[in-house]
């Protein structure tokens, strides 16, 4: 598979369209409905950058648990490859629903994924979605409106620290209605002495103009 590749050159992959325009403007139509969502983050008052995100409650919407379970059984050997290469523990069972379980037991109980919104002039520092001592390796975001169109700027930004070497960077336009799969620690990366860890994290640029929601879908649960 082509994203298989991605994922291991570059550390991030766009997947195919996965959800319609009407899916996403329904998706987008969510964040006005508060009871919804478990919390509401504030960006700049934990100086995380500038913008609003929700998490939602339980029951998470049917769309989200779908493809939560299914991008898991995608992701999964891709995981456990990088595992093996790094010489780490493998923790991930063969269904979602009992890495769920492997996380709720942990005490990471509370769901993750979340709906983001960005005005004009918000952007988002770099960071990881790590949430407890369980974490899955790869998770997704999906853009909900128009590149270009709805808003501009705001392009998912994915820095790479290289081993013994300067961080390289990686720059996404995200499609209305597909997914960038991309890492959520490290990764593996070829070195001198066979394959090293190499750390990444994530943001995103500032926004110009518009409006730009996005659905960002972390593959464990929190603390």
């Amino acid at each position: 598979m082509d994203w298989i590749d991605d994922l291991n050159a570059v550390g991030c992959a766009l997947t195919p369209p996965l959800l319609t325009p009407a899916q996403c403007q329904e998706i987008t139509s969510w964040y006005a409905e508060v009871e919804r969502f478990r919390a509401t983050i504030d960006m700049a008052r934990y100086r995380f950058g500038s913008g609003q995100y929700r998490y939602f409650a339980h029951p998470l919407p049917d769309v989200v648990t779908e493809l939560r379970a299914k991008f898991y059984t995608q992701l999964l050997p891709v995981a456990r490859d990088w595992a093996d290469k790094l010489g780490q523990k493998a923790p991930w069972p063969d269904s979602f629903e009992e890495w769920l379980d492997d996380c709720h037991r942990a005490g990471q109980e509370r769901p993750t994924p979340i709906l983001l919104r960005y005005q004009a002039g918000d952007w988002n520092a770099l960071h990881r979605d790590l949430y407890g001592e369980l974490v899955f390796p790869l998770q997704v975001v999906i853009g909900l409106d128009r590149a270009g169109v709805d808003y501009e700027g705001g392009e998912f930004l994915l820095v790479e620290q290289r081993p013994r070497a300067q961080s390289r960077g990686t720059v996404t336009s995200l499609p209305q209605g597909q997914g960038l799969i991309f890492t959520t620690r490290d990764r593996p990366v070829r070195s001198t002495r066979g394959w090293s860890a190499a750390p990444v994290r994530h943001g995103v640029s500032t926004v110009r103009s518009g409006l730009r929601h996005t659905l960002g879908l972390v593959l464990h649960d929190a603390a």
